[in-house]
Formats: C-alpha cells, structure tokens, sequence
C-alpha cells in the first residue's frame, strides 16, 4: 500500500492512523514521527529499535494465540495517542530518535529464528505509526513460518487494516474507556473509530483480543464496564478473551490509588454474567486459567505470565471436546 498521498497546498495526507494528519513539507504528524519529507511522508522511526526484548507472548497479553511460545518484542519512540497513564512513556512520549543502530528487517527475523520465537509482537509503543517497518520484518518473518503480533491502542487507518490482512497474525486492542469524552481529551483518538477499527480487524481475520485498564474514578464504574461487555457480547461475539487490567499510578496519573481487586472482580463478575467465555483479570498475580466453556475445566493454567500446565488437545478440551476458541499450534504434553 502507499503510507500517503498528495493532499492540497503540497501537503501530504500520512494513511498510516485513523488521524489522516495533512502534513506541510518539512513537518511531523501528531505521532511526531512521520513527516513530509520532499513530497513523501517518511517513516523517521525505521529501522530504529527503541525497547528490544523477548517476551512470553502471555505478557502482549495473548492468552489464545500460540499458548507457552516466546515472542521477540520491539517497539520505536513516538505515538499518536497521549494516555496519562502510559507505563511505557519513556519511549511513547519520545520525540528524540536514536540513530546509533540501525536493524533492518531481515536482522530482526534472524534474531527471532536465533532465539527460537514463534512470533515477532510490535508493542511497547503504538506500532500503527511504524507500520511500513512492522509490514517489512512481517513479510520476511512469514516465510520462516514466524507469526506476527500487533499491541495497538486500535486507532489503525481502514487502510493499514486492510493491509494488515494475510501479514499480521495477531493483534490485541486496548478498549480504554466507553466515554467518547474521555476519549478524546485525555487519551487520543475516538470511540467510535476504535469500536469500527474492532469489528474490521475481526472481520479481516486477525486474532483479537482485547484489554481495558481500569482507571479508579476514570473508567471503573459499573454503568461503563457493563457497556464494554455487552458492546462486545454484541459486536464481537462471545469468544473474543477480554482481559482486565489493574492500573497503577505511573507518569502524569501518580495520584490516583491501585485498582481495587473488588473492581477488577465486578468486571470479571459481569463479563460472565453477559456470557463472555474467556475472561481474564491481569498485572496483579491473580488466577488466570483458560476453562473450558462448557465443562468447565482449567485446561490452561497460569502464574503471572508462566503457564503451569496445558492440557488443550489439539485447541479442545481434553475432557469434553469442546473447541477453544484461538490459535493454538502444538500439543505441548507431546
């Protein structure tokens, strides 16, 4: 796909996010990263790693899409939202690119085949603005067989998700908030767009999962986390894991206390109520099995992000056949 096109005055139009920034020769985006570069919007932020680590891709968190696996994780500086929040700030909210070491694609692929991962996640920051660098080393990964993970806040362009189809494997979306208010004065983006960008990635076969950070007094009521579930029951179907986070004060939210364990378990609670399958609560060492939706057995038991046992057969359950929904690729008891 072209990351741009020719917009009027001899801007350029960056299609990279659903912001469709017009830029001015010479300046950035609102992700501060791209910018119009003779006529051509350039993606400043190729080629240049900013957080290198490997990563069980429970942590993305991922929990049916390639269960036990390890997942090399890279991110760039820069983003397109501004979360007060943001736990990765240090390299989000960064403008300044460091140019020291370059890493082409096919470098990127060799470190994920030398370290034995199953997939490559683009994470730590928002991977939408670095899309022309996460499609190259996801195009390359592909033919060694290597999946390729998205960790987005789902404010992708219909065209990079179009494009995504058939290169990104995997992707799990923060649904922050149900308030377009909050939305937009205090993340980034809209609503209504990350709700569409949900059911279109759905649609364009991608593996989705979904997070929500619950913020005390910012997005943990009962009323709007009820909205979330049942938005979701509605949209997405009951199969899509649904993972609840806890927040913890960090970069401009210092304030604000922990996430109650009695809030994350009201929105685990209502989760199933509305018959979500897969419901999981997260960042505080809480219990997180993987059950059969039907019988009920931990098939896939987890500490943190350790997987203590699997006991899936082939993505079913061992006890009653049921299917579970996801990608599994291995029996691990083999």
């Amino acid at each position: 796909m072209e990351y741009y096109k020719a917009s009027k005055d001899g801007k350029q139009t960056c299609l990279l996010c659903s912001y469709y920034c017009d830029i001015k020769e010479g300046q950035v985006g609102i992700c501060g990263v791209n910018k119009n570069v003779g006529g051509k919007v350039e993606c400043l932020v190729y080629g240049y790693i900013a957080a290198f680590n490997i990563d069980p891709i429970e942590k993305k968190p991922l929990y049916h899409f390639l269960p036990t696996s390890k997942s090399l994780s890279l991110g760039t500086v820069g983003c397109n939202f501004h979360c007060n929040f943001c736990q990765n700030h240090g390299i989000s909210q960064e403008k300044n690119i460091d140019k020291s070491n370059y890493i082409t694609a096919q470098r990127v692929v060799e470190i994920a085949r030398e370290k034995k991962c199953a997939s490559i996640s683009y994470t730590y920051n928002e991977p939408t603005i670095f899309y022309p660098y996460a499609k190259d080393i996801a195009v390359e990964a592909k033919k060694y067989g290597i999946k390729s993970v998205f960790v987005s806040n789902g404010f992708e362009s219909k065209e990079v998700i179009d494009d995504m189809k058939g290169i990104i494997d995997a992707i799990n979306v923060d649904l922050k908030s149900f308030n377009e208010k909050y939305y937009k004065t205090k993340l980034g983006g809209n609503l209504h767009q990350v709700l569409e960008n949900l059911i279109h990635l759905q649609k364009n076969g991608i593996w989705l999962e979904i997070t929500t950070l619950l913020v005390p007094t910012k997005n943990d009521s009962k009323e709007e986390i009820t909205k979330i579930v049942k938005w979701v029951k509605e949209n997405l179907g009951v199969n899509v894991p649904w993972h609840i986070s806890a927040f913890h004060p960090d970069y401009k939210e210092t304030t604000l206390p922990r996430t109650s364990f009695e809030t994350l378990k009201l929105a685990y609670d209502i989760g199933k109520e509305y018959g979500l399958n897969y419901v999981y609560i997260g960042n505080i060492g809480y219990e997180n099995n993987t059950c059969c939706p039907k019988c009920g057995k931990a098939l896939i038991s987890k500490e943190y992000y350790n997987v203590k046992s699997y006991e899936l057969k082939n993505g079913r359950c061992d006890k009653c056949d049921t299917p579970i929904a996801g990608v599994f690729w291995r029996n691990v008891k083999e």
